[in-house]
């Protein structure tokens, strides 16, 4: 772990190419043998040592060529151009694990992901409505995802499904939807109706902040 501390809190959307509630969050295999997936988060309140962050958007997407937990995946971070240089690289850093406890989420994901795609620094679209269960993400160069209520196959009509997981590492409770992914980047996440999930989170080096 590295020496400088840090916080963010806001509100994340997170798509992946599994089936709808995402077997990842239940300790299971993926729903198709591979993992393909990205996140999004505007933070409400946020520092990085004397670096404040509030206001910012980022997020990250990977892909592993199995289980997350075999590893051999990649990872790209991207955070919105409205970011200056001093907290591009704080979110940077953050996103690679740098400064987190090991065996918390973004220490994990960046111990299997050995390839660090460049960061993208770019115009990020993000809307996020975790109480309505729809997001909007638009990464120029490396992805779209649209996040919407998982429906009823036959009467279209909204379904609700929120999972709380008092011992999860990357949200105590989420609500849980349906995502529409396309991605340039990421070949596996061109998924048409893939898991989705609404949180409001809050992070630090030790994990979930409660």
């Amino acid at each position: 772990m590295g020496t400088i501390d840090w916080r963010i809190k806001g509100t994340e959307f997170g798509a992946c190419n599994c089936d709808w509630g995402c077997p990842c969050q239940f300790n299971a295999l993926p729903s198709k043998g591979h993992c393909t997936g990205g996140m999004a988060m505007h933070i409400d309140e946020g520092w990085f040592g004397d670096i404040r962050l509030d206001g910012l958007v980022w997020g990250f997407c990977g892909e592993w060529p199995g289980p997350i937990h075999e590893g051999n995946g990649k990872l790209l971070v991207y955070i919105d151009q409205g970011a200056n240089e001093a907290q591009r690289k704080a979110l940077i850093e953050i996103g690679h694990g740098k400064h987190s406890d090991e065996g918390t989420l973004l220490q994990i994901f960046n111990a299997m992901t050995p390839t660090k795609l460049d960061p993208v620094i770019a115009p990020i679209e993000y809307e996020c409505d975790p109480v309505r269960r729809v997001a909007r993400l638009r990464v120029p160069g490396v992805m779209e995802i649209d996040g919407e209520p998982i429906r009823n196959p036959i009467t279209g009509a909204e379904h609700r499904a929120r999972v709380d997981l008092p011992g999860g590492m990357e949200f105590r409770s989420a609500e849980f939807g349906s995502s529409n992914s396309r991605s340039t980047m990421l070949k596996a996440l061109n998924v048409p109706a893939g898991h989705a999930q609404f949180a409001a989170v809050h992070w630090g080096p030790g994990g979930i902040i409660e």
